[in-house]
Order: structure tokens, then C-alpha cells, then sequence
């Protein structure tokens, strides 16, 4: 899946999505994104739970993206100067953002314990991004050779692959039970909700620079080369977060990785807003998405300590979704208002301060709680008083 989201990606770069006026690639954008959020709003809530209780039902969810992938890699090599890739483009990442959900349900059923969950999601995060850029070299020698028809060919190849590799997953059922009380009493911990929050505000803020970056290098010269650039920096952050990101864990508290990876957008934002320019974006690309992967890595040992009854593959699932949604969300704000490249830069770098300090707050206060609750369960200690000495008799 990650090799044909590389080849995809570079098919894309020389297509009438660059070749639109900015105006209206915006209206465009904006239109689908709006469309993309109505799987994360309403289906995957109502539809997830069912896929979850079905035997193989995650493994049917990855097979058919992966099928409808090659379909619509294929559909998009007959029409890349059609106005129907913007469609078809948008269909594409809806499908990534499912991958993404099934495969964060599926990784738990497949790992030997709980001990294994974290290592090996920052191991499928590093492969994932070394063979997204293996796929990239043959992928731009057929877009410069032949044309984007045949890099949307040599996709859909990849996610036919995809799909063979899909139909090897075991058939698990990820959660046969509905989540009883103590699962979600769990959840509602404050240390998993402050968790799950700075993750949604992470995420958000990789929606937001993906596509700040995308219209700002519109207007730059040789502004597609630049974008490549600003995605390669992306991957170059996630594979060095997920590389760094266990060996950090066994030296630092998950608490702090997480309020790390805040600390890391709110200043490569400010710094980025104030450096400017080509490179302040390329390093705010790398940046976010070293903290989105660091930070995911933290919240997922998050859950398993503090939710030790939860269903693991639900329970990511759910908040996959939601993170999803804000990456969604968070797109939206600047196609709809275009800024230039140092605002946005900084946009992220105070949005990120503010997140850092309601996070660092937020946490103070439910240590705070917790003190409370256990000094208020101690038994109350009982004072010995002294016994009294009896009075001295009469007549001696």
C-alpha cells in the first residue's frame, strides 16, 4: 500500500491538479474534502463496530481497498488531464484514511503480546516509508519516459500486490463483545483523553501543513519540484521518528514523548515562521510528521498501560478514525483561506504552543486528582492516647 501511494503521488504531479488556476483548484478541494469527511462522520462509526465483530472483517476491509485501488489507479491512467481525476484523486485518499483505520485494528491480532503492539507499528511506520521511497525511482523514470497513463499503471501493479498480501491476514475477529463498562471506564481516564487530545491536535496540525504547503508552492517557481521535496521531508521525519521513537520510550515517560512531539511543532512552527522561505517549509513538513509518528507511538502506550481491559484492535480503530477526521478537519482551513507561507508557518507554531501548555496544564491537574483520591482513601490514622496513671492510694 505505502509503494502505491508513492507511485500515485508522483503520477499525480504533473496532472491538471497542478495545471488549475489556484482559485479553482481551491473550490475543487474544498468540495471533496468536504465529501471525504462524510466516511469518518457517519459510516465508519456505524459500519465499524459490525466490520469489528465479523470474522476477517478487518482483513475484507483492507482486500477491498486494495481492490478499489487498482480499479481506480487504472481509471485515473485513461483521464489525467480530465477534471474526473479530481474525483477519483479524492475516492483514492478516502481509501487510504480506511487502510489506515483497518490496519491500526489489525496490527494488535497479529503481534504475540502486548509488549510487541508498539515495536511493531514503529516497524511497519519505517518500512512503510523505506519502500514508499524504493517505489518512488522507478515510479518518476516512467512519469518522465512515458507520462503519468503509465505511473498509474505501475501503481495499480503495486496494489494488486496489496491485495494478494491482504488475502494472507489471518481471518481474526477483532472484537466479538461490545465495550462493557469497565472498558470504557478505562477510556474516560484522564491520562488517555489528555493523550488521545494532543494526538488530535498533532494530526490536525499534518492536515493543515500538507495542504498550506500544497497552495503555497503554487505560486513558487518550480513550485512542483518543491512539493516532491516538502513529501520526501515528510517520509525522511516519520522513518527518523520511528526509528528513534522506541528507544526514546524506554528512557522517558510516555507523558513526556508526547508533550515532546507538541514542544516539536510549536517550535519548528514558530521557527519556521520566522526562518521563511523554501526552507522553513521543508523543515516544518519534516517536523510535524516526526512528531504525528513519535506522538502516535506514546498514545498507543498510553492505552495499553492505562486501558489495560480495552479491546486493542477496537479501541485504535476508533481513535484512528478520529485522528483521521482532524487531519480532514484541519485541511479545510487553508483552502479556504489563503495566507501566505510565513502566517501559515506560524499559524502552526501558536496553535501548537497553545496545545502544549492546555496539555502540560491538563496533565498537572489530573496528578493533581489523583493525589486527591488516594489521600482521601487512606483509613484515617488513630491516634494513641496516653493511658492515665491511677491515683495514688490514701495512707501510705
Amino acid at each position: 500500500m505505502a509503494a502505491g501511494d508513492a507511485a500515485v503521488v508522483v503520477a499525480l504531479a504533473d496532472s491538471v491538479l497542478f495545471s488549475l488556476e489556484p482559485d479553482a483548484a481551491r473550490s475543487r478541494v474544498l468540495l471533496f474534502l468536504g465529501i471525504s469527511m462524510v466516511p469518518f462522520l457517519f459510516v465508519a462509526p456505524l459500519i465499524g463496530p459490525a466490520i469489528d465483530r465479523m470474522r476477517g472483517g478487518r482483513r475484507l476491509v483492507v482486500a477491498a481497498v486494495a481492490l478499489a485501488r487498482v480499479v481506480l489507479a487504472l481509471a485515473m491512467a485513461g483521464r489525467t488531464d480530465s477534471l474526473l481525476l479530481f474525483p477519483l484523486a479524492f475516492t483514492t485518499m478516502v481509501l487510504q484514511k480506511a487502510y489506515a483505520i483497518s490496519k491500526s485494528a489489525l496490527v494488535p491480532s497479529v503481534v504475540m503480546s502486548d509488549d510487541d503492539l508498539v515495536e511493531a507499528n514503529s516497524k511497519l511506520g519505517l518500512i512503510s516509508g523505506l519502500v514508499g521511497a524504493v517505489a518512488v525511482l522507478p515510479a518518476g523514470l516512467l512519469q518522465k519516459t512515458i507520462g503519468p497513463a503509465a505511473t498509474f499503471t505501475y501503481a495499480a501493479i503495486l496494489f494488486l500486490v496489496a491485495l494478494v498480501a491482504a488475502l494472507r491476514l489471518p481471518r481474526e475477529v477483532v472484537a466479538a463483545q461490545p465495550a462493557d463498562a469497565l472498558e470504557r471506564d478505562e477510556l474516560q481516564a484522564d491520562s488517555v483523553v489528555l493523550a488521545a487530545a494532543a494526538m488530535l491536535f498533532v494530526r490536525a496540525s499534518v492536515g493543515f501543513t500538507f495542504f498550506h504547503l500544497f497552495f503555497w508552492f503554487r505560486r513558487q517557481d518550480a513550485g512542483l519540484v518543491w512539493f516532491g521535496a516538502s513529501v520526501a521531508m515528510a517520509s525522511l521525519g516519520t522513518m527518523t521518528a520511528n526509528v528513534l521513537s522506541p528507544r526514546l520510550r524506554r528512557k522517558m515517560r510516555e507523558e513526556t514523548m508526547l508533550f515532546s512531539a507538541l514542544l516539536l511543532v510549536a517550535v519548528a512552527g514558530l521557527l519556521a515562521g520566522w526562518i521563511g522561505g523554501i526552507v522553513g517549509a521543508l523543515a516544518l513538513a519534516a517536523s510535524v510528521n516526526a512528531a504525528a509518528a513519535a506522538g502516535r507511538l506514546a498514545f498507543e502506550a498510553i492505552v495499553q498501560r492505562d486501558a489495560p481491559d480495552a479491546n486493542r484492535g477496537r479501541v485504535f480503530a476508533r481513535f484512528e478514525t478520529r485522528f483521521q477526521l482532524a487531519w480532514v478537519a484541519a485541511g479545510v482551513v487553508p483552502v479556504l483561506f489563503a495566507m501566505p507561507g510565513r502566517y501559515g508557518f506560524a499559524f502552526v507554531g501558536v496553535t501548537g504552543l497553545a496545545a502544549l501548555l492546555l496539555y502540560g496544564s491538563g496533565n498537572r491537574a489530573a496528578r493533581g486528582r489523583t493525589r486527591r483520591r488516594s489521600g482521601s482513601d487512606r483509613k484515617p490514622r488513630r491516634v494513641r492516647r496516653p493511658t492515665p496513671r491511677p491515683a495514688p492510694r490514701s495512707g501510705r
